[in-house]
């Protein structure tokens, strides 16, 4: 029998509702872009007429597809806008896991009736580590939102005036940081590394008052060689990229956590650029601080990507292929 070929026998149906035309477009997308994404990843039947769509197939995918229409149901009465990242990430993590629980983790920003919120289940636990530890570790690919949903939470505990001040730290450069062949002063040679923290920051605030908190010292971003000697209270310190931090490097920055305060780190340990022989500091502290109570190790996965859908297989391919390679163990 052929993949989505089904039995009479086996053959069910259900017939989802909607309210309005309102509701109907939102979670049917433009040209049913979003009711063909749920039909190809679950692959099921699909008939959308007036207000109702009936899915058809076997009687678990179609459960599946089912639940999925009806979360995507759920946010739109929250107010959250369904776009093609919803309604892929929602439909992943209930193929994959059977189930699809945020918690109800919306992540208050600055901007008005603009909420960040989880998009996939391990997302979900990420964002819950962040709320119950004081030192969260979060280990994964390019574009799970490691980094974007570290800063939504800073920036919320700083609207909520659960912290003082919110400190962001890379590695200048991912060898390192030598920045000295660079043009300019200090402030222009560190600036290109720390753009795609000021990315995020511009995305939850806006331009004016993110310009006053960085000139107060409310908001901090700073390359890793500026928090030796530091101790940081009332204060949320995020460290991203820290697969390129040496172990010394890593033990400085762990050491500056003052009273009050709460850490995230992030990194991805399948891009490390250290030179050869330097050990990598996240890696080490991976050995180091497993089990000690309050530090929390979330590991994202290529189900967790929510870039553009073509991010996730390129991941993949690029796995598939390392695997491959003579010596990689």
């Amino acid at each position: 029998m052929k993949k989505h070929e089904v039995t009479e026998a086996a053959r069910t149906e259900k017939e989802l509702f909607f309210d309005d035309d309102d509701e109907k477009r939102a979670i049917f997308g433009v040209e049913d872009r979003f009711l063909k994404a749920v039909k190809n990843i679950f692959g099921v039947g699909l008939v959308a007429r007036n207000n109702s769509v009936k899915l058809i197939g076997e009687e678990a995918p179609v459960a599946r597809a089912e639940q999925a229409l009806l979360e995507l149901r759920r946010l739109y009465a929250q107010g959250v806008a369904v776009t093609m990242r919803e309604v892929e990430g929602i439909s992943e993590a209930i193929a994959n896991e059977g189930a699809f629980d945020d918690k109800g983790q919306r992540i208050e920003i600055f901007a008005q009736q603009v909420y960040v919120r989880p998009k996939t289940q391990g997302q979900a636990a990420y964002v819950e580590a962040m709320r119950q530890n004081d030192l969260v570790f979060s280990i994964g690919p390019a574009g799970t939102g490691k980094t974007y949903l570290a800063v939504a939470m800073a920036v919320s505990a700083l609207k909520k005036r659960e912290v003082r001040r919110l400190i962001l730290v890379r590695p200048a450069v991912e060898a390192g940081e030598k920045l000295g062949f660079l043009p300019g002063d200090i402030q222009a040679k560190v600036n290109p590394y720390l753009r795609p923290l000021y990315d995020a920051l511009h995305d939850m605030m806006d331009y004016g008052q993110l310009r006053r908190y960085m000139e107060s010292d409310i908001i901090e971003v700073v390359p890793l060689a500026y928090m030796r000697g530091r101790t940081l209270n009332d204060s949320i310190i995020i460290l991203d990229e820290a697969q390129n931090c040496t172990a010394a490097q890593m033990k400085m920055f762990l050491t500056r956590l003052g009273l009050r305060s709460k850490s995230i780190v992030t990194g991805d340990v399948s891009q490390i650029d250290l030179p050869a022989g330097e050990r990598s500091g996240l890696r080490e502290a991976e050995k180091i601080l497993k089990g000690i109570a309050g530090i929390s190790f979330v590991y994202l996965t290529r189900r967790d990507i929510v870039r553009h859908h073509l991010v996730q297989r390129i991941v993949e391919a690029y796995e598939k292929y390392e695997e491959g390679q003579p010596g990689r163990k």
